[in-house]
């Protein structure tokens, strides 16, 4: 469900007079009440919760069909609740492979790497990283560029469910504005209580409210509507200030493409623990000349002492016999083999335990396993090369502020190094082959155990001198 240039329109009916009974704030109502109940913020909850491992296998009942044919719960069988949370595991494969490893930014002024170096630090790193796996749950994530209560610059992630944005153009690449819906907690007296905020993102600044009951009322406790103030003057941007960063184009969350297959992999997995646990106490029984007529008794004796009295009746032998069906784990094993490769091929990703990485693999098998992952990760890195235009804009507008110099015009390249299996040795071997030479420096850089490459650059030309100083010795007679 996309939410275009709905603003705008609104503006001009009001203009031509045609709605001049609806407020702007009543307009603001009824959008945000139509969001909550959209199908859009439903999927990026949704993936949210998946990622936690809150799957709707948790909510599952056992059931039976009772009296008039209607499903009734039983509550004596066994009922579990397995999770084998493949998706969680393809999000985590998908932001690490893009967002994992630092990501490099280039400039030909070297003032300005200064500073972006400084700004993109490994704390915003991690950000970024982070930012990559709540785009993937919810389709869309938004880093809010903001000054603290010291005067210093920073960015802030906000969840993909909490903004609902007004955008100028169908292809949602500039905002109107945006709001901001989330919950706090406080008290009605010594009642603890949630509170729903909302903050509407505008260029003119910033608005708060509380939403009760559907009607946004002034938020008291915090009226200031800066962006920023600086020594006691407020300041604001001349953009909203919020970057989206989107997984795809149609913003559509990772969730919604295995969700099925999620929810099935769990059935089946608890549907074989369900069957493996039901013994001869709980199973359906056949009774013969049971010594007794009351079911409930006879599964109390048969769960307390193990042990069954029949009898015979017109010479014919009491027994009891259990009523089974033949489980065939390996039916299940190759189901839930299925399912798990249906879900890597629809997110997109890769499996590690791959036949193709058995023995020494060569690169090009390798690359055919990362094929599906690498086209993800491009469209992805598409969108986020975007944002990063849009995020400098703010970068650019807080350095020239700040005194520390004007860099609009100055172009920068940002370089996502992505986190790839590679059969190294191939690799060296095809460079050597063609004659390629590597510096030592490039190559210590390589090395896991060697933390400082300069250092250990160091050390190397003082053991090479040491030795110049030892021949001459040797052979001096």
């Amino acid at each position: 469900m996309f939410f275009g240039n709905q603003l705008q329109k609104f503006k001009d009916i009001i203009a031509k007079g045609a709605a001049s009974a609806i407020t702007d704030k009543q307009f603001f109502e009824l959008e945000i009440a139509k969001w909550l109940r959209s199908d859009t913020r439903r999927w990026q909850i949704e993936g949210e919760l998946y990622y936690n491992y809150y799957h709707d296998i948790l909510k599952r009942k056992r059931t039976a069909i009772g009296k008039n044919g209607e499903l009734v719960e039983i509550k004596n069988l066994p009922n579990n609740k397995q999770i084998d949370n493949q998706y969680a595991k393809m999000v985590d494969q998908k932001a690490n492979y893009l967002l994992a490893r630092p990501i490099t930014f280039e400039s030909e002024n070297k003032d300005y790497n200064k500073v972006l170096t400084v700004l993109f630090n490994k704390q915003f790193l991690r950000q970024l990283k982070n930012s990559g796996i709540d785009a993937l749950n919810g389709g869309i994530t938004w880093l809010h560029p903001y000054y603290d209560e010291n005067g210093n610059f920073r960015f802030k992630r906000f969840q993909s469910y909490e903004i609902l944005p007004f955008w100028k153009d169908d292809e949602h690449t500039e905002l109107d504005c945006a709001v901001r819906l989330y919950e706090v907690e406080g008290y009605e007296g010594v009642r603890p209580v949630i509170i729903k905020k909302v903050e509407i993102y505008r260029t003119s600044g910033v608005e708060r409210y509380v939403l009760q009951g559907g009607t946004l009322l002034l938020d008291n406790d915090n009226l200031s509507s800066d962006y920023a103030t600086i020594d006691g003057k407020g300041y604001n941007w001349d953009r909203v200030p919020l970057v989206a960063f989107k997984y795809n184009c149609k913003e559509i969350p990772l969730i919604k493409k295995v969700k099925g297959l999620q929810d099935a992999l769990n059935i089946m997995l608890s549907d074989f623990m369900n069957i493996m646990q039901e013994d001869s106490r709980n199973s359906i029984l056949v009774i013969k000349n049971y010594d007794g007529t009351d079911l409930g008794e006879f599964r109390q004796n048969l769960a307390t002492y193990g042990a069954v009295k029949v009898r015979a009746v017109d010479g014919v032998v009491g027994s009891v016999d259990a009523l089974q069906i033949e489980v065939n784990a390996g039916n299940y094993e190759a189901i839930l083999k299925l399912l798990k490769k249906a879900i890597i091929e629809n997110a997109m990703g890769y499996d590690a335990k791959d036949d193709r990485l058995g023995g020494n693999a060569n690169q090009m098998n390798i690359k055919s396993m990362y094929s599906d992952i690498d086209l993800d990760a491009n469209n992805m890195e598409a969108e986020y090369q975007a944002a990063f235009e849009q995020l400098l804009w703010f970068v650019n507008a807080y350095l020239e502020t700040a005194g520390k110099g004007s860099f609009e015009n100055e172009r920068v390249t940002v370089t996502f190094n992505r986190d790839m299996i590679m059969n190294e040795t191939e690799i060296i071997d095809n460079l050597v082959k063609l004659g390629v030479s590597v510096s030592n420096e490039s190559l210590i850089g390589q090395l896991p155990f060697v933390d400082d490459v300069a250092k250990e650059l160091n050390r190397l030309k003082e053991e090479n001198e040491a030795k110049e100083d030892i021949y001459p010795q040797v052979f001096t007679e």
